[in-house]
């Protein structure tokens, strides 16, 4: 059996009719066959007019989760941020944009795409930096003189 579409005054329609039917006499099976949804429909939609009459057969919306996150919050954000990744539980100390989904989620209960996280990192002038990978071994002095030294006078034999 699908799900019943259509709008939200059409879907209260459907549960008036059904309760009217009811009331007539016909079995919660014959209605769900006619209004195309299931008898456990039919039984809910019965109950729900039996505990409020008729307001008991109207929409109510289910909120679902918070997916924005206040303007007022994102100094807070920052500062959460500011704290580094391994504050927060993360192993190592760089931040992506899933970990700071996840502090969102779990800072401010607001359930938020890694899109939107990208967006927010933007509005607080964070941007993408990716650490430089090094050499532990690397010697500075050395790679300095390579650069001012041997460079050059490359350049001089086949320049």
């Amino acid at each position: 059996m699908t799900r019943p579409v259509g709008t939200k005054e059409e879907l209260e329609a459907r549960r008036r009719r059904a309760v009217a039917m009811l009331e007539l006499g016909h079995s919660p099976y014959e209605i769900a066959e006619v209004e195309g949804v299931t008898p456990w429909s039919v039984y809910r939609w019965k109950k729900m007019y039996e505990d409020e009459g008729k307001d008991g057969l109207s929409s109510k919306p289910h909120p679902g989760p918070t997916t924005i996150l206040p303007k007022e919050r994102f100094p807070a954000l920052a500062d959460l941020l500011q704290q580094g990744p391994q504050a927060h539980g993360f192993k190592t100390d760089r931040w992506t944009l899933d970990r700071i989904r996840v502090v969102i989620d779990q800072e401010f209960g607001v359930s938020v795409s890694t899109a939107t996280v990208w967006r927010y990192m933007k509005r607080l002038n964070w941007s993408c930096q990716k650490p430089q990978r090094r050499a532990r071994e690397r010697d500075e002095a050395a790679v300095e003189e390579w650069l001012n030294e041997t460079v050059p006078e490359i350049e001089k034999k086949h320049g």
